[in-house]
This record gives C-alpha cells, structure tokens and sequence, in this order.
C-alpha cells in the first residue's frame, strides 16, 4: 500500500481543493502514521482517548491530534492539554467539563459542535432547538476555556446520494444560520467539519470546510 499516492489520489478528487484534510489514522499503527506524515500529513484524527495518548508521544510534535469520536468526560483530561481540535462535542455537560479541563491547564481548548443530522438513532449530537438554547445560557456564555470554531455532522450512512445531500445541506443552512447572530466571543463559525471516505466529495460540493478521511489514506480499518 503506497500511502503516499492515496494522499495525492484522494487530494487530486477533492472538489474544493480548499478543504482542510483530516487523516483518520485509528486503529493503524505508528509506522503507518509516520509514512503519511513523512508524505506531509500533520493532521490525524483518532477516535480514542487512549489510542491518542499512546500515539502522541512517538510522533513529532508538531502533529495536530485530531479527536474524531465520541468523547466521555471522564477523559477529557488525558487531552486537554495538546489536542488541536475536538470534532464531536454533543452535549452541554462534555462542553462544561472541556471548560473545566481547559482552566485546569491554562489552555483554551478548540472543539467543534457535532449537529445531529442523520435519520439512525445511533448519531451523537445537538439538534437544532438543544444547540439555540445552550447558546443563549447564561453558564455557557461565561466560559472562557473552550473556543468554539464551528460545527461537524454525520450524514447516515447510505447509498442513498440524495439524502446525504439532504442532511449535509441542512447542517450548511444551520452554520449560515448561526454566522449571522450575535454569538460571544468564543463562538465563531469557521469550520464545516462534514464528510468522510464515501461521501466527502458531497459534503465538499455542500460547503464543507474540513473532511475526515482514513481508508482511502490507509486501508481498511482494523477492527478491534
């Protein structure tokens, strides 16, 4: 597997060349993350704490982890104080504890709120009316820990084409919709985290600003 290739393969089919590349590198071992950083990846996204923490030490620093899954609290504090950013932020009370892990390390943390878009039961996140009222909390607006840089969604996973653009495209609405509000300070809407190995290029023609990618970098997952 020559992964140096994939990475030009896969960024040679991007539709906005613009879009930031997440490689989702879990599950697969150091050697492989070094080759793809060695071909000028620095952006990995994993979806385990603890995966995370055995991986950060053995590659360069200037790695930008990625946490990509869904994050208990309980180990938010194993990250808090080298992760660039943290993709799934589904609820109020992780976002509270992200706060109180980021004054605990002097650092304000950058995650991303993940929106609930997909018809399965089994999606992390916000809806719509959950996420309006979180912002207009008076807690929430006291933080100063944490630095909201966008939001991420999950399309359902289907052959269905129209219905992933369907999801994806209600997810752009909803940035567009926030862009326009009087947000505080540390709530900016930069980053449309949308979009993974089989439907990125969708997600991209839908305004995707950030795509998580691993088998078409690396292979098929490991399952484990």
């Amino acid at each position: 597997m020559d992964i140096k290739a994939n990475l030009e393969a896969v960024k040679n089919s991007f539709i906005n060349p613009d879009c930031q590349l997440v490689s989702v590198s879990k599950t697969k071992p150091v050697e492989l993350l070094m080759e793809a950083y060695n071909a000028g990846v620095r952006d990995f996204g994993e979806n385990k704490v603890q995966e995370i923490q055995e991986k950060q030490p053995q590659m360069p620093s200037d790695v930008r982890w990625h946490m990509i899954g869904h994050l208990q609290r309980n180990k938010v504090k194993y990250i808090a104080e080298f992760v660039h950013l943290i993709h799934g932020v589904d609820s109020f009370r992780l976002l509270r504890e992200i706060e109180k892990q980021g004054k605990k390390v002097n650092r304000k943390i950058p995650v991303l709120l993940q929106i609930h878009i997909a018809e399965e039961e089994s999606k992390f996140g916000f809806d719509r009316e959950e996420l309006l009222e979180m912002l207009e909390n008076d807690d929430f607006k006291r933080f100063q820990h944490v630095h909201i840089l966008g939001l991420m969604g999950m399309a359902t996973f289907t052959e269905n084409s129209d219905q992933v653009r369907k999801e994806f495209r209600s997810l752009k609405s909803l940035f567009d919709e926030l862009k326009e509000k009087a947000l505080p300070d540390f709530v900016e809407m930069q980053e449309l985290s949308m979009g993974m190995s089989g439907d990125y290029q969708i997600a991209q023609e839908e305004g995707s600003t950030m795509v998580r990618i691993g088998s078409a970098i690396f292979g098929a997952r490991n399952t484990h």
